[in-house]
């Protein structure tokens, strides 16, 4: 099977994104890659698509328990052999999909970096044909980074104690130079091929407030906003809390995310935003990272970030349908002392001595001046951002609070329609709610994601083409040759039903 019948079938897409095709020849053909792909630019199509295609299991290596479910919930609807190893899992059910990976069971194997030097994991991947090893927001690798783990650090000498090396592939959406040298390095990468295909998101719009009342104005903005869904980030457990108590008072049902909660209402909250039980989030960076969440429409950073990557992988959380949406972040200069703070009392796991730890408080002082410079609105923000990941922007884009002629109305207020829908004949609204519901009712019954079940693109498109029969389902973006077998009829009847 061929990459490009392979996307079809599984994944029900006619074409590759931008860098898809090149970074699946690559590992086709053996090469270690480093992909710097912008968030939402498709980078699990490049490794599971090669993961289909060789002989072998391909290991995952990712930082999060709820982008590890969520990549083997997608995989599963698509008919794809796949399971996850992480703390989630009980001892019992470890051992079970240990026993099956052992037996080969599996295609793609998910796995946190703590796992992988433990003995009962290390016999299980001993046996096994490692093809490939993807190495998911890879920049967690490089103490320059934003969010450096040191579990990550495990893996070079992981892959050295292999019988036999796999093709490696990193990837991150957000890695200035300086991180990217660092990755190659960190993973022992042989002779890595770099593709880098821009970090412009031309679907987000950015805006910076300057509210002397930061509730009212994000009241203000929700109120913009109705209907549609995004998350809201701050950088404390408290502001979350606060921003929460905000929101329920005003009658405004929102989920919340921090470390500090424990770990089952954790799960429950975000469940409830996955699934579309409620529109609104409010978290702190420990959220989100993975959540491929196709309808989220707006980013709201409350408090000041300290860096510009952690900022537009944030925002780059919105849009992901290709839709329009707005990143907006809400300044008070007295925000900078939260950061402040966060710098001069590092985790100690961040440094291994004290010239390092020296050097490392230098950088992480730089990045929060980048973002300073940033949120102070003086020049285009989108040629800020792109700048600061080594792009060449032009100095207009037209599409920020600084580049808009009324900035203070900006965003302005809009219904969430994305681009897409455009160039398409526009759906049946009686039809489309009634495909949302239908989407919805299996989505609980088999306790998922809806958007892995059909995306609001996917749902859109049907109402608007009427498919008559499974051929014509088959045809629409989205619409993958498992999916037609397992909820083809289900929705053809609905379309049926409401034709008569």
């Amino acid at each position: 099977m061929e990459p490009l019948e392979a996307l079809r079938h599984y994944f029900g897409y006619s074409a590759f994104r931008p860098g898809q095709a090149e970074i699946i020849d690559l590992l086709l053909a053996g090469k270690d890659v480093l992909a710097v792909l912008p968030t939402g630019g498709g980078k699990s199509i490049c490794y599971q698509i090669p993961a289909l295609l060789i002989s072998g299991v391909t290991l995952v290596v990712s930082p999060l328990i709820s982008l590890m479910k969520d990549q083997v919930n997608a995989l599963t609807q698509n008919g794809i052999p796949a399971a996850y190893l992480n703390s989630a899992l009980t001892p019992k059910q470890s051992a079970l999909a240990l026993r099956r990976a052992a037996m080969g069971a599996y295609k793609l194997i998910y796995v946190a970096p703590e796992r992988l030097l433990q003995p009962a994991f290390r016999s299980v991947v001993n046996a096994l044909e490692i093809a490939m090893v993807c190495v998911d927001e890879a920049h967690c690798v490089s103490q320059w980074g934003h969010d450096f783990r040191p579990s990550y650090l495990e893996i070079a000498p992981f892959l050295k104690a292999l019988p036999k090396r796999p093709v490696v592939f990193a990837c991150t959406a957000t890695a200035t130079p300086r991180v990217r040298t660092d990755i190659a390095q960190q993973l022992s990468l042989q002779t890595p091929q770099l593709v880098k295909t821009g970090f412009d998101r031309p679907n987000l719009s950015f805006a910076v407030l300057h509210p002397k009342n930061k509730n009212a104005a994000l009241l203000h903005l929700l109120e913009r906003f109705e209907n549609r869904s995004g998350i809201i980030y701050c950088a404390s457990r408290n502001h979350v809390e606060q921003v929460h108590q905000l929101l329920e008072n005003a009658g405004l049902p929102a989920a919340k995310y921090h470390a500090g909660m424990p770990i089952e209402e954790r799960r429950a909250q975000q469940d409830a935003f996955l699934l579309d039980e409620t529109q609104i989030m409010t978290a702190t960076n420990a959220f989100g990272m993975g959540i491929d969440k196709s309808n989220v429409s707006f980013i709201i950073h409350y408090d000041l970030p300290g860096d510009l990557e952690s900022y537009y992988q944030e925002a780059g959380r919105a849009g992901r349908d290709g839709g329009p949406a707005d990143c907006v972040l809400l300044y008070q200069p007295r925000d900078v002392q939260i950061q402040q703070y966060f710098i001069d009392h590092p985790d100690e796991a961040a440094a291994a001595d004290a010239e390092t730890a020296k050097a490392l408080r230098k950088e992480r002082l730089q990045k929060l001046a980048a973002m300073v410079t940033y949120a102070k609105g003086e020049t285009c923000l989108r040629a800020q951002i792109l700048r600061y990941f080594g792009d060449t922007p032009n100095e207009n884009c037209g599409n920020c609070s600084v580049c808009c002629k009324d900035g203070r109305n900006f965003p302005p207020r809009r219904k969430a329609v994305p681009a897409w829908k455009k160039a398409e004949s526009l759906p049946d609204a009686d039809l489309l709610q009634r495909l949302h519901m239908l989407r919805k009712t299996i989505a609980r019954r088999q306790s998922v994601p809806p958007f892995t079940v059909f995306t609001d693109k996917t749902l859109s498109l049907i109402a608007a083409a009427r498919p008559r029969d499974s051929t014509e389902l088959r045809r629409i973006a989205g619409v993958s040759d498992a999916k037609v077998q397992k909820y083809g009829a289900l929705f053809l009847r609905e379309i049926n039903r409401t034709e008569k």
